[in-house]
């Protein structure tokens, strides 16, 4: 036997097929391809999910969930797998040292699933409450960075909803403080009333005091009219 005489098996290869030859070529007179329209022309093309113009199926059907972009870069790690690591400080990098949490994860969050049975200290990872009271029963001890405790306290949802909560009560406190001063200035603003009613009374009464000398004014007055009338009758008189 020689490799140049090395040859494949009866039937195993198929001469390639070469259409558009005539009738004697075993596909007959088209090819295949039927007679005329546009699959029959060589470039006739459909792009894929063309329905002659009207709206394609893959448009009319509702699109459904989303995909996070954020989908991966926090990883969840089993209480078991933090227990395995040998180092007595556990943070994110020998997380990734260990091939539990791939290199391109942002966040680590351990789970209560398994046991922990030595004392170790998690460092920049966040923890459930479970997670966490297992650790500490087994003497060791959580230490979450500042952006891992934002994480863990529920991210910008949870502080937006804290800031709100202290903004109301903000509110609450100023309507009560309104409320509370309220009746002082009601009594403070009936005393200023009283006092402007006994200054505007007092003017009031002056008519009334100026009234007999007014009255005296008068009669004093007539009485030297009537004595000026009286001396221009004598005078009259005499004249006549």
């Amino acid at each position: 036997m020689r490799l140049n005489s090395l040859k494949p098996a009866g039937g195993a290869n198929h001469s390639r097929k070469r259409v558009g030859r005539g009738i004697g070529s075993g596909h007959g007179k088209t090819a295949g391809l039927g007679h005329k329209g546009q699959k029959a022309r060589s470039g006739g093309y459909h792009k894929v999910g063309f329905e002659g113009g009207q709206m394609p199926l893959q448009r009319r059907l509702p699109k459904r969930g989303f995909v996070s972009l954020n989908d991966g870069l926090t990883v969840e790690v089993r209480l078991f797998q933090v227990n395995g690591i040998a180092a007595d400080t556990v943070d994110l990098a020998s997380l990734k040292q260990a091939g539990i949490v791939p290199r391109a994860a942002l966040r680590a969050k351990v789970i209560l699933a398994g046991k922990i049975e030595r004392a170790v200290k998690l460092q920049g990872v966040l923890a459930t409450k479970g997670a966490r009271a297992a650790i500490e029963a087994a003497g060791g001890s959580v230490v979450a960075l500042a952006g891992a405790a934002a994480d863990e306290s529920g991210g910008r949802k949870a502080q937006r909803a804290k800031a709100a909560a202290e903004k109301a009560k903000a509110v609450a406190a100023r309507i009560e403080a309104a409320a509370k001063a309220a009746p002082a200035a009601k009594v403070e603003g009936a005393g200023a009333k009283k006092a402007k009613g006994s200054e505007s009374a007092e003017p009031a009464r002056a008519p009334a005091a100026e009234g007999p000398a007014k009255a005296e004014k008068g009669e004093a007055t007539k009485s030297a009219k009537s004595k000026g009338d009286a001396k221009d009758r004598n005078a009259k008189g005499k004249g006549k």
